[in-house]
């Protein structure tokens, strides 16, 4: 049997419950057990069998675990269907609704001493700190539900890592967001531990970082085991997550068809379960994909839809690294005066802190609207501050090119030394293909 009470406190409660229900010691219990045993049990001086305890619980009407605990089998299994309801809520893209549900959640899993249960409201709160943008928040109750389940095995403890990663990702900090995430692989494959939901979890989540980093092998390795993984997986949400982000991978490689197709199945499967926010980021990724492609006009669209629905749920993180998006393709749509003026208002709600990578692209774009203009004074300062906030995140995959944009502007305003260290820091930060700075790839799942 799992943890239960001292002697002392069931004994208080088989008598509470003994006279409330007007019984005496010999009707409660008899055939089986003597009066004297129940005495014996409600002073607290005896610790009662799991056997004697069930006799008594039937004797009484109640639970066994009631019993046991004081908790009603029925009150667990309320407070768990409230915390199905409350995922619904932010799958739905319902943050703020979700966030007061599973603050009320996680008082009644800690007044009861459930802390499987608590550790999933706070899991909850932390995919809602996420989803507002409040990612310091977001990062602490991801840390105490890890907390929570310290005893648990590694694949319970992984949607607690991940968002610490996730975090850590949107933060800037990309090195550590992927030392976690690499970390917790290698060590679920070297130990045997191969839970395809967890690894699936991982691998996806790693192939952004890996993106930004300029790690392009590993994260197309990433996208190849999250794809083998797939069929495995019985959760529909996390396959379409997965597709999502394997998607940026094939963009990387030039497929676009490809990753089109991988979009069109994560859409479709987010359709079916009407979760609005990752759907409004199927259609940010869309909207890339026929950027890439250079289908402006639908690039818009798409990106458009995935800002309207993000800022309808209060996404106003995601909505802000989707603005940056929108401002590069209203750029190239020779639309800059819309793209400058999204982009300044974005700005106010970027930091080196919360969504430093696209607050370096929305300053590389500035500058490059700037030069446009001739405006070389602001043009430099914004790659400056663009260079900055990437070399703080480890964003080595657009370290190099701006590093170039920044010597060119050097160069032709008469400042060849000054334009030679630009050039200089960009190599420095190119790696040769299938190179990473990262170290050992982590131990791979048996696929």
């Amino acid at each position: 049997m799992g943890e239960r009470d001292d002697p002392e406190v069931i004994g208080r409660r088989v008598q509470r419950l003994r006279i409330g229900r007007g019984l005496t010691q010999r009707q409660l219990a008899e055939p089986a057990y003597t009066p004297a045993y129940v005495s014996t049990l409600e002073a607290g001086r005896v610790r009662p069998s799991d056997e004697a305890l069930r006799h008594i619980a039937e004797r009484l009407g109640v639970d066994f675990e009631e019993l046991a605990t004081g908790r009603s089998a029925r009150l667990v299994t309320d407070l768990r269907l409230r915390l199905t309801e409350a995922r619904q809520s932010l799958a739905t893209g319902e943050a703020e609704e979700a966030a007061r549900r599973y603050t009320a959640l996680h008082t009644e899993a800690e007044g009861h001493g459930l802390a499987e249960e608590r550790a999933e409201a706070l899991l909850g709160l932390g995919e809602c700190g996420i989803a507002t943008g409040d990612l310091e928040a977001a990062r602490d109750h991801f840390e105490r539900a890890e907390a929570a389940l310290a005893e648990a095995p590694l694949p319970a403890r992984v949607p607690a890592l991940r968002g610490r990663a996730v975090c850590h990702y949107l933060a800037g900090e990309l090195r550590y967001a992927v030392y976690l995430l690499e970390s917790t692989l290698d060590e679920l494959n070297r130990g045997g531990l191969h839970d395809p939901d967890a690894l699936l979890l991982l691998y996806a989540s790693a192939i952004g970082p890996y993106m930004d980093m300029g790690a392009h092998a590993r994260a197309a390795q990433a996208a190849e085991f999250a794809l083998a993984l797939a069929p495995r997986v019985q959760d529909p949400a996390l396959v379409a997550r997965m597709h999502r982000s394997v998607a940026r991978t094939l963009l990387a490689e030039g497929r676009l068809a490809e990753a089109d197709v991988s979009l069109a199945k994560a859409s479709e499967l987010y359709r079916q379960l009407q979760l609005r926010t990752e759907l409004a980021n199927c259609h940010w990724m869309r909207g890339y994909v026929y950027a890439q492609d250079r289908q402006l006009g639908q690039a818009e669209a798409e990106l458009r839809q995935a800002q309207a629905m993000l800022d309808a749920q209060g996404a106003a993180l995601y909505s802000s690294q989707v603005a940056v998006e929108l401002a590069d393709v209203l750029h190239r749509r020779g639309r800059s005066g819309e793209a400058a003026d999204l982009l300044r208002q974005v700005l106010g709600q970027l930091t080196s802190e919360r969504g430093a990578v696209h607050s370096a692209a929305a300053h590389r774009l500035l500058g490059i609207i700037a030069e446009d203009a001739r405006d070389t004074e602001a043009a430099e300062e914004h790659y400056v501050r663009a260079l900055s906030l990437l070399e703080r995140a480890g964003a080595a995959g657009d370290l190099a090119d701006l590093c170039r944009l920044l010597g060119d502007l050097l160069r032709r305003t008469g400042r060849p030394e000054a334009a030679l260290d630009a050039y200089r820091t960009g190599l420095g930060h190119r790696t040769a293909p299938g190179t990473t700075t990262l170290g050992p790839s982590p131990a791979q799942p048996p696929l």
